[in-house]
């Protein structure tokens, strides 16, 4: 394993993207949800919804939610009517907006709070039966070691689901995307949050991503079966699922 690792399109100490990401996110924290508005146009609610939609966690059913932001795909998912949730993210200042917003929207039960790294989760084995990542699996260290564990604490039969950026597929498309993501976005940085560098990181992180084969690739190699993934408009962004049988 490489003693570097990506940092957008930087090479840093692969010890050190940790405490990297982790001050992005602090920054961004406050303004996270209008910026996520802002740099989509407001189509993240859209690919949100559709991802809750085919977690389809039951009343059965607890859903561990890793990189959980501010909360979305946890509110999502109980308000669709999962047993439990458990919202995770290493980030402590996310996860403060993501419990003020739970509060504001009046969920008091069947949900949790934890500062988790989604590498090392703290849970048994065969403890969860559904695992969903949201935009996050591309701030992590080793994406394998998360992999790795999203099956370890799945139930057999359990599911994991990922959504993330990925490699648009619609050549027209990609090259107004290009423009939107290394003009725009760290001018709509700059401007509303006052952090041009923090909105670079983060569309360079996103070319730095695996592409829909390559992360199929890496979730059978983590014994993840019957691998799939959907494109979302036109591939910008791809729902990834595997299960554990």
């Amino acid at each position: 394993m490489s003693d570097t690792t990506d940092f957008g399109f930087r090479e840093v100490p692969r010890n050190q993207k940790a405490s990297l990401v982790r001050e992005v996110f602090e920054s961004v924290a406050p303004r996270y949800d209008l910026m996520n508005d802002l740099m989509s146009l407001g189509i993240h609610r859209i690919w949100k919804r559709i991802f809750v939609n085919a977690i389809a966690a039951s009343p059965r059913e607890t859903l561990l939610d890793l990189a959980g932001g501010t909360g979305d795909i946890a509110f999502g998912a109980l308000a669709r009517g999962a047993k439990r949730v458990i919202l995770t993210d290493v980030n402590p200042a996310m996860l403060e907006v993501a419990q003020k917003r739970a509060l504001d929207r009046g969920i008091t039960s069947g949900i949790d709070f934890a500062v988790v790294d989604a590498e090392h989760i703290p849970l048994p084995d065969r403890s969860v039966e559904k695992i969903s990542i949201a935009f996050g699996l591309r701030n992590c260290t080793d994406k394998d070691a998360v992999l790795r564990e999203a099956r370890r604490v799945l139930r057999p039969g359990g599911r994991f689901h990922c959504l993330e950026f990925s490699k648009v597929a619609v050549e027209p498309l990609a090259k107004v995307y290009d423009i939107w993501s290394f003009k725009v976005l760290p001018e709509i940085g700059a401007r509303v949050a006052q952090d041009r560098d923090s909105y670079e990181y983060l569309a360079e992180s996103i070319r730095r991503f695996p592409d829909q084969e390559t992360l199929e690739d890496m979730m059978r190699n983590a014994g993840l079966e019957r691998v799939a993934h959907r494109n979302l408009s036109g591939g910008i962004v791809a729902i990834h699922s595997g299960w554990r049988l």
